[in-house]
């Protein structure tokens, strides 16, 4: 897993000697996660993840990399280990929920989150103290004190007293009431609060109403900066910052706006450092500037007034799980990821707003961590999975291999780059990738696939179900149509033109790429894609036949049910369809795909999970219902226990089944 001393080749299109990529062999990949350096940044800690198919779940422990003696070590066994911290630099300090005991407690409804020690030098963990809260973060602030955040269900109190009657209802009073992977959470928040060992004190920061979503400590741990929205009845799309001081236990609010919705705030010396935006141009994904703010009050913009990338990474993949934050202070300069095109990379700024790039190999930088200049991150390049990097003087190098086997024993296609002009005279970005073992002269079915978002993008890094339907025979094709992100804030505006100008950037691609790939066999092309990718391809089959078949994945059907329905529907509806029920019914009509479902021919798959509140499964039903009620051969495989994430992190089965479920599905009518 460590071992660079492996066979390297490159990459081509099949390769004597190597086998097919099976559609279960991503549950032999790892996953990186939670980079962080010890205080003085003498070793690394990570989370490595796996996957146990028999077990229906993942696996999770913390490996360390020396930085002085450039040695590995897992240091951790029971595979349940997602988070840590340095207690100091030979001892971390973890949650995990090992304790039959206290397994037990939580049993009975009591919330309860155990922490463990381990040394560096050796020896078993042990358990260390015990918090009766569901802790969600946790920062040291002295021997004996702690910051945390924990979830706070302010109605619980009421449960606990009432009758088990009383316990079958759910409740609600505000919205939103449901959120994608947590459940109901009406009237729960994430809460602040500094917690004593030795008193066994919690001591809440803020109130019961105030969702926390971030909190930095400052360098001597005296002041704590905290992103916050608070609300009763109706959460509003915007946030606030507050400053705490701990010795004083004062809590002050210093947004600089009423209106603004920040994404990022921390130290930066002896001032205070954030990134947001006021959508006031381009709408709730509207791309965030960076700030400083000196003396907690005057505020001035630290970036560029030309700079127009998004913060953090947005190339897709399926080989991934967990993530930390992106953007980190170190010393004088704010480190940051930014998407450009199809690539995300590390860069830093200064406080006067010069911005230095750090990496300039294409690919995904997925998180990173700096202390002292010292920089490490995690990273796809070329066709490697995730592995660890050491960034020094412009320079990566590999650190680890623990997907090296993929490279060395399997068969990959690289995918190439297509570019072509709108009639705008837009620069549209794709790729093409071949089927593996192609053969000259002969024919090919071909799948086009749609990326979520819709301000996301596709680039040529590795992606589990693309390589996998290349060996499969399949020609794969894929693009950042009009609204996709890298490109800045007017190209990923599309407000009020869902289905229009994307789906025309589309339909023109894949002319394209007909033309310039004439092995693919163009009346046995099938179209596929989730969420935003769902429900372009629910448009796309209401618009045009010439798909044999279609999979639509955690798709949108009708925007007037979502605007009610999902946990972002009153505000994201609203925002990207430039209407409410209210305001404007026909044209949400016009931009719902299940307006036109009594066009479609195309045999249609529809995959959805019970528990995806990001886009319903009601909207799954419907667009179901309606190609059935027309007649249209159409089949729709419901996850049990399943989100939003169902193809990123879903568990291990359920993943299996559904790449089975798709390509059973193309192979049914492209083949």
């Amino acid at each position: 897993m460590y071992n660079k001393n492996i066979d390297a080749r490159n990459t081509i299109l099949g390769g004597i000697g190597l086998n097919k990529l099976k559609l279960d062999d991503f549950t032999k990949y790892k996953f990186l996660s939670k980079l962080r350096y010890s205080p003085e940044g003498s070793k690394l800690g990570f989370i490595v993840h796996e996957m146990d198919v028999e077990g229906n779940k993942y696996l999770s422990d913390i490996h360390i990399y020396d930085t002085q003696n450039e040695t590995f070590t897992k240091l951790t066994s029971s595979k349940t280990v997602k988070s840590f911290i340095f207690k100091d630099e030979n001892t971390l300090l973890f949650p995990d929920s090992r304790d039959s005991k206290d397994k037990s407690r939580q049993k009975k409804g009591e919330d309860l989150t155990c922490f463990y020690e381990i040394s560096l030098n050796g020896g078993e963990s042990n358990k260390v103290f015990d918090i009766p809260l569901n802790v969600t973060d946790i920062e040291i602030l002295d021997e004996d004190t702690f910051i945390i955040t924990a979830t706070y269900d302010y109605n619980k109190p009421k449960l606990e007293k009432s009758s088990d009657e009383e316990k079958d209802y759910v409740v609600l009073d505000e919205i939103p009431f449901w959120s994608n992977g947590e459940g109901f959470t009406n009237k729960k928040r994430n809460r602040l609060y500094t917690y004593n060992l030795k008193e066994k004190k919690l001591n809440p920061i803020t109130d019961v109403f105030t969702n926390v979503y971030s909190y930095k400590l400052n360098k001597d741990k005296s002041k704590v900066i905290i992103i916050t929205n608070s609300f009763i009845d109706k959460m509003q799309i915007k946030e606030d910052l507050h400053i705490y001081d701990i010795k004083e236990n004062d809590l002050k609010k210093i947004s600089h706006e009423d209106n603004f919705s920040y994404s990022y705030a921390d130290f930066l010396e002896d001032k205070i450092v954030f990134a947001g935006t006021d959508t006031q141009d381009y709408g709730i994904n509207e791309n965030g500037k960076i700030y400083i703010m000196d003396n907690e009050e005057n505020v001035r913009l630290m970036s560029p007034t030309d700079f127009d990338y998004s913060l953090g990474n947005s190339v897709g993949s399926d080989c991934r799980y967990d993530s930390s934050a992106l953007a980190k202070v170190d010393g004088n300069y704010l480190y940051f990821i930014t998407t450009e095109y199809g690539n995300s990379y590390l860069n830093r700024m200064d406080t006067s707003g010069n911005i230095e790039k750090l990496t300039t190999e294409k690919g995904s930088v997925d998180e990173f961590d700096v202390v002292d200049g010292q920089i490490m991150f995690v990273g796809f390049r070329g066709l490697k999975l995730q592995e660890l990097y050491r960034l020094k003087n412009g320079k990566e190098d590999q650190l680890t291999y623990f997907n090296k086997w993929v490279i060395k024993e399997k068969k990959l296609s690289t995918p190439e780059r297509l570019t072509f002009e709108t009639n705008q005279g837009i620069t549209i970005e794709g790729w093409v990738m071949k089927p593996v073992d192609y053969e000259e002269g002969k024919k090919y079915p071909a799948i086009l696939d749609i990326h979520g978002g819709p301000k996301t993008v596709y680039g040529n890094i590795f992606f589990h179900e693309m390589q996998y339907w290349a060996n499969e025979g399949y020609a794969v094709f894929f693009c950042n149509p009009k609204g996709s992100d890298g490109r800045g804030n007017e190209f990923a505006d599309i407000r009020g033109k869902y289905g229009t100008i994307d789906y025309d950037d589309i339909m023109k691609f894949t002319d394209i790429v007909i033309e310039k790939y004439p092995f693919i066999d163009e009346d046995r092309i099938g179209v596929t894609g989730g969420s935003y990718g769902g429900f372009m391809t629910n448009w796309i089959i209401g618009h045009t036949n010439r798909f044999k078949a279609a999979v639509s994945q955690r798709s949108i059907a009708n925007w007037i049910s979502k605007f009610g329905t999902t946990d972002i529907g009153y505000f994201f509806v609203e925002d990207q369809q430039a209407a409410n029920p209210w305001s404007d019914v026909d044209r949400l009509w016009f931009h719902s795909p299940m307006k036109y479902a009594n066009r479609v021919q195309t045999p249609t798959l529809f995959i959805h999970s019970e528990e995806d509140y990001r886009c319903w499964i009601a909207e799954g039903y419907q667009m179901f219902t309606s190609l059935k009620y027309n007649g249209v051969e159409s089949r729709l495989c419901l996850f049990k226990g399943e989100n939003h994430e169902l193809s990123r992190s879903g568990k291990p089965k359920h993943r299996i089944r559904r790449l089975k479920e798709i390509t059973e599905w193309f192979d049914k009518y492209l083949k």
